[in-house]
């Protein structure tokens, strides 16, 4: 009996174990109709005006982030920081912002709004604007 209740008890604890060994480590946020993306997978950025960046992810997804007011000399960067909040998904404007260099210095933008668009939207960007 006592033997008995050691390998059930060895099989629960096995059984417990496995799912937690199995899970991802970093698993992305299950949102209902947002799409989701790290700031490491950035690859380009373009920015046509100090309101608006659009950044590309993954060589296939571009998103607009739009500025809460003006960034200055976003427009004229050569590079930028994405600074995300939390985890290291970025799922809405409230996860993120956008780090620059500007004549006064370091700048962060908080970002207002964050959309996906889709191929249409991308190609009818001027070839400029896309990043």
């Amino acid at each position: 009996m006592i033997l008995s209740r050691t390998l059930l008890a060895l099989v629960a604890a096995t059984s417990l174990a496995v799912p937690v060994m199995a899970a991802p480590a970093n698993p992305a946020p299950k949102t209902s109709n947002r799409t989701c993306f790290r700031a490491n997978d950035v690859e380009n950025f373009s920015a046509p005006d100090d309101r608006t960046v659009y950044v590309r992810v993954n060589r296939k997804q571009v998103y607009r982030l739009d500025m809460f007011g003006s960034c200055p000399d976003i427009d004229w960067a050569w590079r930028i920081g994405i600074k995300n909040r939390g985890s290291s998904w970025i799922c809405s404007a409230m996860d993120t912002t956008l780090i620059t260099r500007s004549s006064a210095g370091v700048r962060q933008c908080a970002v207002s709004k964050l959309t996906l668009m889709t191929p249409e939207e991308v190609e009818a960007l001027p070839k400029r604007s896309r990043p």
